[in-house]
């Protein structure tokens, strides 16, 4: 008996663990980073695309980022060594997301690097890929499934965490 309240303890821990993570992340993702791997300071975001640089139009840009307009600044230039093209992209507004917007999903800055990663796709393969629905199907309702349940809706817009 003793052994299943240790073993229950210690799964109520861990999940508290997890919780508390999860929040802290939500409010602050850079703190979850180790020193140095926070977001550049400039706020470009970059992706290498392995295209040449004449095949990429920056006037008419793929759709995903032709959907900020004038809400972004977009630069292209060759990638070092010549392995491709950079395309980088920037807010104009460098206002950062409140932690009330990210736990709403409405991070601009979430949006623009989804929208980058969509548009390398679309560059080098033609569409983008995704998988949905889910092979796995509905997971139980959990705690546990539901915690990887958010994570998987959050992923397209700030990566596999």
């Amino acid at each position: 008996m003793t052994s299943a309240i240790g073993t229950a303890a210690t799964l109520a821990a861990r999940a508290g663990g997890t919780v508390v993570r999860l929040v802290r992340w939500t409010i602050d993702p850079s703190a979850s980073r180790p020193a140095g791997a926070g977001g550049p300071a400039s706020g470009w975001l970059v992706v290498t695309v392995f295209r040449d640089l004449t095949d990429i139009d920056s006037a008419a840009l793929p759709a995903p980022l032709a959907e900020f307009g004038e809400r972004i600044e977009v630069r292209v230039r060759p990638a070092a060594d010549g392995k491709g093209t950079e395309l980088a992209a920037r807010l104009r507004d460098q206002a950062s997301g409140t932690a009330a917007r990210r736990l709403g999903g409405n991070d601009a800055q979430a949006d623009l690097r989804s929208a980058l990663r969509r548009a390398k796709q679309l560059l080098e393969v033609g569409e983008v890929l995704a998988v949905d629905p889910a092979p796995h199907g509905e997971r139980t309702p959990t705690p546990g499934g539901a915690l990887l349940e958010s994570w998987t809706r959050s992923a397209p817009k700030a990566g596999v965490r």
